[in-house]
């Protein structure tokens, strides 16, 4: 299967969407997907996930404005080169905060809750 990368949880409060775009993030930072990787086309996503159109459509969007992937007419959309090491240094900055977090022993949520409110108060 060409979504080999991307795994929908059905009973995950996370919206199919953002499953969808975190799955092709996180393989992007980590090479998973290279620079240059033809994504499948929204509709043939759609269909190996069996997730609505527009919740394809959406996560491609996102993913276009965060400079993860570019999307070239006809041709296709494709992981872009922008994104790479801003995706890489945040992904491990993430796993160097949930190894500290999970070594202090603070919950799972709380630790999310943590950074939500970090996110928020730096005024993005």
């Amino acid at each position: 299967m060409a979504t080999d990368f991307v795994r929908i949880d059905p009973n995950s409060k996370v919206p199919p969407y953002e499953q969808i775009r975190a799955a092709v993030a996180n393989a992007a930072a980590s090479g998973r997907l290279p620079v240059g990787y033809k994504l499948p086309t929204v509709r043939a996503l759609a269909g190996e996930l069996s997730v609505a159109v527009n919740t394809a459509a959406r996560a491609y969007r996102e993913l276009e404005q965060a400079g993860v992937v570019e999307t070239r007419g006809r041709s296709g959309t494709f992981i872009a080169a922008g994104g790479d090491r801003q995706r890489a240094a945040a992904l491990a900055a993430a796993r160097r905060y949930a190894e500290t977090v999970s070594r202090l022993g603070i919950p799972r949520q709380e630790a999310v809750d943590i950074v939500r409110a970090a996110l928020e108060n730096t005024g993005r």
